[in-house]
């Protein structure tokens, strides 16, 4: 196996607990309450942001990524075959949206005790770009992201590297 396959194998077999985000201050957090100009400020920052229960700040609620706000960006008087019918929540209409409204609702999560191969697989699958990290009783924890995995797998493959050398030496 080649030093790359071992740095691999020992990736994939790392535990989301491991090397998930978890520092609530640099995770991308708003109440389902909050106004569609502040949830616009926060993907000025980030590409998505998670939507927690105001009620319960640690319940998981949804997520909204640059993706989903495509419809309340959508111009006057498109072509239905570009944007099917008008899009009530667009900011054309003026209407005053909260997160809540806008926000693709249950997102995928996954236990802090899975491995990277299934965040993977499931990235993959779902065609998203990061994934909540909830606790056996749903309560978000933090998040992993394609980003956070290509550092952290470049930050274990240059570990493993040297280690190899300094054994050889």
């Amino acid at each position: 196996m080649s030093e790359t396959q071992k740095s691999l194998h020992e990736f994939y077999e790392t535990k989301v607990k491991d090397i998930m985000q978890s520092t609530k201050s640099d995770l991308p957090c708003i109440d389902e309450t909050t106004d569609v100009a502040t949830v616009f400020n926060t993907l000025n920052k980030k590409d998505h942001v998670w939507i927690v229960d105001s009620k319960e700040p640690t319940h998981l609620l949804g997520v909204i990524t640059e993706s989903d706000t495509i419809s309340l960006l959508a111009p006057p008087l498109t072509s239905l075959q570009s944007f099917d019918k008008p899009d009530i929540r667009s900011l054309q209409y003026e209407i005053s949206l909260t997160a809540d409204e806008i926000m693709s609702k249950k997102p995928v999560s996954i236990s802090p005790d899975k491995k990277i191969r299934d965040v993977l697989l499931i990235m993959k699958e779902q065609k998203i770009k990061q994934i909540a990290v909830v606790d056996i009783n749903e309560r978000f924890i933090g998040e992993i992201s394609v980003r956070h995995l290509i550092q952290v797998y470049s930050k274990l493959h240059t570990e493993f590297i040297e280690k190899k050398k300094i054994e050889v030496s």
